[in-house]
């Protein structure tokens, strides 16, 4: 497990034992966090954004999501928390870690010392936020990573009716050039537009897209869509996110008006929503794409990296959960297995069986080197062979010998192990 985390009272913390006598690695945990490690996060503290973020942060721009005028206490995602996030990568040298670094924290981000506002409402229950970020892959297996987790998460809190929004700005060419387009749509139109729109328009034509005027939303049923404009790497990346939805059967729907800021946001833009949250416009769950900020920052090379944001009233109060040492690596080998992969997390997860995974790792070799090197004693190996016959190899790593098993059978057979 990575080395940055923290020994804490009354949290998710790892639990030093003899090796042998390991068992269990993480206690104190709730739901979420339970479900976080399940598909290889690590739970670690919230970012703390201190003065220096903040100054970065006006070099840049302010940030929120673009639905902030649809509902008086969106969920913010501020430049500010992500400047903070490459900070904690930078100083705690995640970059020595093996990637991509996939972390999950559980309680608001401070803001020099304030936390920084999130959704409200006024039914009963308490407030969450949840956070997940994986930062170190462009790779769409960290979309569907995310967007898996979120469901389950907000499954287990009780959510029905879940779906997934979505849509796809591209890389930052893309973006110069969807946005001229646009620019150059609206002024074409400034005439219709409302005085307010007007305004929208001198700060940021994105925000026009998000507008509820009558108005505007005649004028931006016709607008330029961020998706004629990807280049093919993009277009093939936004394709493979879909493939991995249609696999695990997930609810979706392409919406051309999800946009972010063209100085934060790069490819994916998602929200999850339910029934309730799509009346209201206040999803529970966004998440982002934001690979074009390092270097903006001072950084040498950019930073691939994607976050996803839970906030709902938690339903679901089970506390003091553990989490037990995996004893199975489970490696991926191939666009066909990947796809796959997810449905076989939740069914160990179902069962309570945890394991290990590299998520863009695609060499066999590779990954088994860090089975090895981890004294991991089995490993779950799916290559395309495997997916198509709906079928897992598992290795028993001391005397290589191994079995195929059916993936319908294989929570009964790793639980004989």
């Amino acid at each position: 497990m990575p080395s940055f985390i923290k020994k804490t009272k009354n949290k998710p913390s790892k639990i030093k034992v003899p090796e042998k006598a390991q068992e269990c690695w993480y206690k104190n945990l709730d739901l979420p966090a339970e479900i976080a490690l399940y598909y290889g996060f690590t739970p670690t503290d919230a970012p703390h954004i201190n003065k220096d973020d903040l100054k970065k942060a006006k070099s840049v721009t302010e940030i929120e999501l673009r639905n902030k005028d649809v509902t008086d206490q969106p969920i913010r995602f501020s430049i500010e928390e992500k400047i903070a996030m490459l900070r904690n990568y930078e100083e705690k040298k995640m970059d020595e870690l093996p990637q991509p670094v996939m972390i999950y924290y559980g309680k608001p981000v401070l803001n020099e010392g304030k936390q920084v506002p999130q959704v409200g409402g006024k039914k009963n229950g308490k407030d969450r936020v949840v956070s997940l970020e994986v930062m170190g892959t462009p790779k769409s297996i960290a979309e569907a990573l995310l967007i898996k987790t979120s469901l389950e998460i907000l499954k287990e809190e009780g959510f029905t009716d879940l779906s997934v929004h979505l849509n796809s700005v591209g890389d930052r060419d893309t973006v110069a050039r969807f946005s001229r387009e646009l620019n150059a749509y609206y002024r074409k139109n400034i005439e219709d537009l409302p005085a307010h729109c007007r305004q929208l328009l001198k700060k940021d034509v994105f925000d026009l897209l998000s507008c509820k005027n009558d108005k505007c939303r005649i004028i931006k049923e016709s607008a330029p869509k961020s998706m004629n404009f990807l280049s093919e790497p993009s277009r093939t990346h936004f394709k493979e996110v879909l493939e991995y939805l249609e696999i695990l059967e997930i609810p979706y729907e392409i919406d051309h008006f999800l946009v972010g800021n063209r100085a934060f946001t790069c490819q994916t833009i998602f929200e999850i929503h339910n029934a309730e949250s799509r009346e209201t416009c206040k999803p529970l769950a966004v998440g982002v794409r934001y690979a074009n900020l390092a270097k903006k920052i001072g950084w040498r090379k950019d930073l691939p990296g994607i976050g996803v944001r839970l906030s709902f009233k938690e339903k679901n109060v089970q506390k003091n959960l553990k989490f037990l040492k995996p004893k199975i690596y489970f490696i991926q080998l191939g666009f066909e297995a990947k796809l796959k992969s997810l449905k076989i997390i939740e069914i160990l997860r179902q069962n309570k069986i945890p394991m290990y995974q590299a998520i863009s790792r695609d060499k066999l070799i590779s990954q088994l080197s860090v089975a090895e090197n981890m004294k991991i004693p089995y490993t779950i190996i799916m290559g395309q062979k495997e997916a198509i016959e709906n079928t897992v190899i598992v290795r028993h790593m001391t005397d290589r010998c191994q079995d195929t098993v059916k993936i319908a059978d294989l929570a009964r057979y790793l639980k004989k192990l």
